[in-house]
């Protein structure tokens, strides 16, 4: 079946240049005739060149022109995100998206934790500034504020 229509197609593109372009007669021709006819024939061609080379152009910016406005439109349109929906895990719900060993155990977040015992702060005695001012003015006030430092 293939090979019959590729004989029809090749028998029809015969048939169609025949027609378009009839079989040279060069026999009984001088060199003069000759070179007249290829020298028409050349003319022929450069003709049919030029006009191949300017259809290929027009072709190549219509080319270009189409991907521009396919991008525009892309632009245009823009990225469409997807609508998330809101789902509601448990805590199990998580593990075992996970892992696997912990479907079998329940979630006991508060088991792992540590205590933390408070400490009291050490308060000192509130005594009377104005005998703590006169301690510790002069030098000697300074002395003992060295010496506790260390």
């Amino acid at each position: 079946m293939l090979v019959a229509e590729s004989e029809e197609k090749k028998h029809e593109k015969e048939r169609v240049v025949n027609e378009c372009f009839p079989p040279l007669k060069l026999s009984g021709l001088s060199n003069q005739e000759l070179q007249d006819l290829c020298k028409e024939l050349y003319r022929k061609i450069d003709i049919v060149d030029d006009a191949r080379y300017d259809m290929e152009i027009k072709v190549s910016k219509n080319d270009k022109e189409i991907q521009a406005l396919n991008l525009k439109i892309i632009e245009l349109k823009g990225v469409k995100r997807p609508n998330l929906k809101r789902v509601k895990k448990t805590t199990d719900d998580m593990l075992g998206a996970c892992t696997d060993t912990s479907k079998l155990m329940k979630a006991d977040f508060k088991a792992n934790l540590k205590t933390v015992k408070k400490e009291e702060e050490k308060r000192e005695e509130v005594t009377d500034w104005r005998k703590n001012v006169e301690a510790m003015s002069g030098m000697e006030g300074r002395k003992k504020l060295f010496n506790a430092g260390q």
